[in-house]
């Protein structure tokens, strides 16, 4: 009997089914900054025991999405005008490495992966939270497509506090067609090859996000989230 064909069942704890949860949560700004989350009222909520939500929570404080203060609980973090900055610096490194390994590896499988992103980008022009979404998966299959392992995880947890920086970007954010552009001129730089074109596409867009997320008060305490949209 030739099992060869059949992939493996993907196996995954409890844990990390509902740090998934809540990681979508606190990027959906259904937890925005700040919120206190109750192990008692979430574990009831969800159906699960507090023994894999702590767990859960725990690999959230890790990834610096929660924040733990003794003798009071979890909270969501509030980003300030400095976690922004950091947050797109970390971006435009992880990025840059990835794009980097794409224009060296298989040019063609990369173009077809990010023409594909780009298409969801352009159906999705009319919706401002379909084109969110459809703007980090692009970003998220840039980094994948690269095969780093590693790349890939950093580039999740930043996507995640990416989508809670951009509510500051409702009143500054770009135009669908503008910013297409700039996703296509991405692609563009890995399908020809360019490193440097994709070096500076790619610090002019992580660049412009950053003036746009700070326009709206020079130096804003914290950010709070509405429903994000696109950077």
């Amino acid at each position: 009997m030739d099992l060869t064909s059949l992939e493996p069942v993907e196996r995954r704890s409890t844990a990390e089914v509902l740090a998934d949860r809540i990681r979508e949560a606190i990027m959906r700004g259904t937890f925005p900054p700040g919120t206190q989350l109750g192990e008692v009222e979430l574990a009831a909520h969800l159906g699960v025991s507090r023994g894999p939500l702590r767990e859960s929570m725990q690999r959230l404080v890790a990834e610096g999405l929660l924040r733990s203060e003794p003798h009071r609980g979890l909270f969501v973090r509030s980003l300030d005008a400095a976690d922004v900055r950091d947050v797109y610096v970390a971006r435009m490194a992880v990025e840059q490495a990835a794009g980097l390994l794409l224009i060296a590896g298989d040019r063609a499988a990369a173009t077809l992966r990010l023409t594909l992103a780009l298409a969801a980008m352009e159906a999705a022009a009319g919706d401002p939270l379909a084109l969110a979404d459809a703007d980090q998966a692009f970003h998220a299959e840039l980094v994948a497509a690269s095969g780093s392992p590693r790349l890939h995880r950093m580039a999740e947890a930043l996507l995640v506090e990416t989508r809670m920086c951009l509510a500051a970007l409702q009143q500054t954010a770009p135009p669908a067609g503008p910013l297409i552009a700039e996703h296509r001129a991405l692609r563009d730089a890995i399908r020809d090859g360019d490193a440097a074109r994709l070096t500076e596409v790619l610090a002019a867009h992580m660049t412009d996000a950053v003036d746009r997320i700070l326009a709206p008060t020079a130096v804003p305490e914290a950010i709070t989230v509405e429903p994000a949209l696109p950077a």
